[in-house]
């Protein structure tokens, strides 16, 4: 009899959910034997090409504290009776669910760049213990954990010393460069700085915005472009911003189509990714496909990552950013070899060996 793996894929739509959506798609043509049912979200269209794959809808949060969704999600899991469960995030798992698993830890940033939002302080620190309790049990009952960089390995064992000698590192990887005809998006111009991506907190945009400030004064021309989908986050930034002296040279393009993202890369001077903390750093790899130099924070993975094709800055410190962007739009060699060195680090990722490596763990779990 076949084994039965579950696949806890309700993040697959998320901004975090691209590995899991690119394991599902390669994992069809690695096993077509073994049972697989992948969780999704009730309204998930997502269909599989292979007859040994089967969506079913779940209706439970990711997150939940609630003592009866808890218990509720972790009879559905039996009542699945798997062989293994593979939850995609760690912290998904309910507590009271005991059967064997293996969890994906991306990485610690939620535990050092929170924001309590509207939420009363003393509920604040309540949830985050909530989450901390959530990860702990994760990592205790995991057989294995998966992890995107060397840096996030080293991080999740110092978290949780009972991690080490069951943490396994697999890379992510970028998506190919954009296929769709390049469209000028409306309303900007070269040249410009660009930074594609979420306004998380960790995100470091004011951080950005402070050393385009800098950098504005030396170039009258020069434009900062900010795409990603408008929320929060986004809208308390630009709030922040109201009063800034180059407020008027700062973009927030909000969602653009595949035409304009692939125009802004392709023509940016350069693609900054300023952020605090990452657990693989996916927009600066898909910056380098395009053929657009990088100027990246030297923050936690992103080194590793990146290799020789980013010049590096200390994300605390505007100045250092501004002069590490202003190396790279007047050196013409360094901006030349960082766009070649970049076509060359992009191809070091696979998604295809990311699944392969997945697979294993999933045999090597269900063997022992």
């Amino acid at each position: 009899m076949s084994k039965h793996i579950v696949i806890d894929a309700r993040i697959r739509r998320a901004s975090t959910g691209r590995p899991v959506a690119r394991l599902l798609e390669h994992l069809q043509t690695l096993d077509t034997k073994t049972r697989y049912t992948v969780l999704v979200e009730p309204d998930d269209p997502w269909q599989p090409q292979q007859d040994n794959f089967t969506p079913l809808a779940c209706p439970y949060p990711i997150f939940s504290f609630n003592p009866m969704q808890q218990l509720s999600f972790a009879q559905f899991l039996r009542k699945l009776k798997p062989d293994l469960v593979h939850f995609t995030m760690s912290g998904q798992q309910p507590l009271l669910y005991f059967g064997a698993q293996i969890t994906m830890t991306h990485d610690l940033t939620m535990y050092r760049y929170v924001r309590k939002g509207r939420l009363p302080l003393p509920l604040h620190w309540l949830r985050m213990l909530g989450y901390r309790l959530l990860m702990w049990s994760a990592h205790r009952k995991a057989r294995r954990i998966i992890v995107p960089t060397d840096f996030i390995a080293a991080d999740v064992a110092k978290f949780h010393s009972f991690t080490e000698g069951k943490i396994t590192r697999t890379y992510e990887a970028s998506e190919p460069p954009l296929k769709a005809e390049a469209a000028q998006p409306q309303g900007v111009s070269r040249p410009f700085l660009l930074y594609v991506g979420s306004a998380f907190p960790h995100k470091n945009l004011e951080g950005l915005a402070a050393a385009f400030q800098e950098l504005a004064e030396k170039h009258n021309d020069l434009t900062l472009v900010l795409t990603g989908k408008r929320e929060q986050h986004s809208l308390a930034l630009e709030k922040s911003l109201k009063e800034s002296p180059v407020r008027e040279r700062i973009l927030f393009t909000g969602f653009v189509s595949d035409e304009e993202l692939k125009w802004l890369y392709e023509n940016a001077e350069v693609y900054v990714f300023p952020s605090f903390s990452e657990g693989f750093g996916l927009p600066g790899l898909e910056a380098m496909v395009h053929g657009c130099p990088v100027a990246s924070s030297n923050a936690t993975c992103l080194p590793e990552v990146y290799g020789d094709a980013a010049v590096y800055f200390d994300p605390t410190d505007p100045e250092a950013m501004a002069a590490q962007i202003t190396q790279v739009m007047q050196d013409v060699t360094l901006r030349k070899q960082l766009i070649e060195n970049g076509y060359k680090q992009a191809k070091k990722y696979s998604w295809r060996h990311m699944s392969e490596h997945t697979h294993h763990i999933y045999q090597e779990v269900l063997e022992q």
